[in-house]
């Protein structure tokens, strides 16, 4: 293998039994001790285009303190997350980063028992449920979006945030915005969803203030707050989700969560509901921001589908009506994913194209970076929501080419409620509002625990008139 200048050598992650026909997988292990870790946050997508362009699809390095297998393209994440072979399993390594603060979240199960918890949890996430689900937050989300203040520099990414915060407790939980609790329990959810990516993987004593410590407190506060609210759950007639996990009843005649496991189910779904509906939300405000004919049809779309600011909003129905609002989100999830990609860990010795991978390897499986491929996107980094249109139809190229809410057997629970709230809320802006970014205003996502908006996404948001006539 050719080793570009100024490049330590590459070296094998394992050798493959002796006559086997796979390869040992390549790669270095970065910086001293940290390995890839500051790349990762500073500039993941370099990394990952740099590390295919010299080793291919399967390379290896070392991020927080652990060697582990990159895995990028349509037919490598195929391997790894569709579920046929059961070696690459999600438990092991959710477990070691997330496992002191999500234990119990469905992403720490494989096999059967994660079969019977996903399928108590999908009574959930029924079409009737989510109808009384939408039927909830669309009067919240009208008042909410109507109390914007327009004007320049409105931080868009921050008013959605708090907005998807209220709508999961509310929705979840059927607690409203004024209760005092409400803000503790945001501030909680950022400090847990940080805590897990960090070199110091253990109480500092005196260093109260540290991520990790901070993230066990803010895991303490959400069990307390959901124990007490315990009772009302399991008695009550409430269609919120919350109600909904207490009273799940599996095939098993009497088989109910436990207390623990919907406490564990409920602070995992509060955590994911709230962070990767809010960046979707940001990224479709950026694009539409930079593309003012874009935005233009959205807002035809809703005002022909849904009505003028003056209609009470989109009925759960009309939801399927608005196609174009659906390529948007789609180019908008394939070019921003919320999620950075997905953990898996070998649990016996497998191959991933040709690779010999052995038990105990962790393998991350890059969905930012694999949705922008040119083998499967004509001119990638360009947002062009047709890809997505019926006569197109791009994504078919592979079925893991665009894959924001993973696939396999552990595919994302919520996606639809994720789709029906992202639809609700931008129907909402369009039919209220026109913006537009400041002049030259950078690229503002980067990568942490998941995408983020480094600057709140600052935009010039104007008031539409009170009657918009339809197209």
């Amino acid at each position: 293998m050719t080793v570009r200048p100024g490049r330590r050598r590459s070296r094998p992650f394992a050798p493959p039994p002796p006559g086997s026909e796979l390869v040992a997988v390549q790669g270095r292990a970065g910086l001293p001790l940290m390995g890839e870790t500051l790349r990762v946050i500073r500039d993941f997508e370099g990394l990952a285009r740099d590390r295919y362009a010299e080793f291919g699809p399967v390379t290896w390095c070392t991020f927080a303190g652990r060697r582990g297998v990159l895995a990028q393209g349509a037919e490598a994440a195929e391997t790894v997350l569709s579920g046929r072979d059961p070696a690459f399993a999600a438990g092991p390594i959710m477990r070691w980063f997330f496992g002191q603060f999500l234990p119990g979240g469905l992403m720490m199960f494989d096999g059967e028992e994660h079969g019977e918890q996903r399928r108590l949890m999908q009574q959930a996430f029924t079409p009737a449920r989510l109808r009384r689900y939408h039927e909830t937050m669309t009067p919240l989300i009208r008042s909410a979006v109507g109390d914007w203040r327009p004007g320049p520099r409105f931080r868009v990414h921050e008013h959605v945030e708090r907005l998807t915060f209220d709508l999961a407790l509310e929705v979840f939980m059927g607690v409203g915005r004024g209760d005092p609790r409400s803000a503790q329990m945001a501030a909680a959810c950022l400090d847990l969803m940080q805590a897990p990516f960090t070199c110091v993987r253990f109480r500092v004593p005196g260093l109260p203030g540290l991520r990790w410590s901070k993230g066990l407190r803010a895991r303490a506060l959400m069990e307390d707050f959901l124990y007490s609210r315990m009772p009302a759950g399991r008695h009550g007639d409430g269609d919120d989700l919350f109600t909904a996990l207490c009273q799940a009843e599996g095939e098993d005649a009497g088989r109910r969560f436990s207390d623990r496991e919907v406490v564990s189910h409920m602070i995992h779904l509060l955590q994911a509901a709230h962070d990767t509906t809010t960046i979707t939300i940001s990224a479709m405000a950026y694009f539409l921001g930079k593309d003012p004919s874009w935005q233009a049809r959205l807002r035809a779309e809703a005002a022909s589908v849904v009505g003028g600011p003056e209609a009470p909003g989109p009925a759960y129905a009309d939801l399927a009506h608005l196609g174009l609002m659906d390529q948007v989100m789609k180019e908008s999830l394939r070019l921003v994913s919320p999620v950075l990609g997905q953990l898996r860990q070998t649990v016996a010795d497998t191959s991933l194209l040709g690779h010999y991978l052995p038990a105990g390897t962790p393998v991350f499986v890059p969905t930012l970076t694999n949705q922008r491929m040119p083998e499967y996107w004509p001119d990638p980094d360009r947002f062009d929501p047709g890809r997505f249109a019926p006569d197109r139809r791009e994504d078919r190229v592979h079925r893991y080419a665009w894959a924001p809410f993973a696939g396999g057997i552990h595919k994302c629970i919520g996606l639809h409620f994720a789709g029906v709230q992202v639809k609700t809320i931008v129907a909402e802006m369009l039919r209220r509002y026109g913006w537009r970014l400041p002049a030259g205003h950078a690229w503002p996502f980067g990568v942490s625990t998941l995408t983020t908006v480094k600057d709140g996404l600052p935009i010039t948001l104007e008031p539409l008139p009170v009657a918009v006539e339809s197209p």
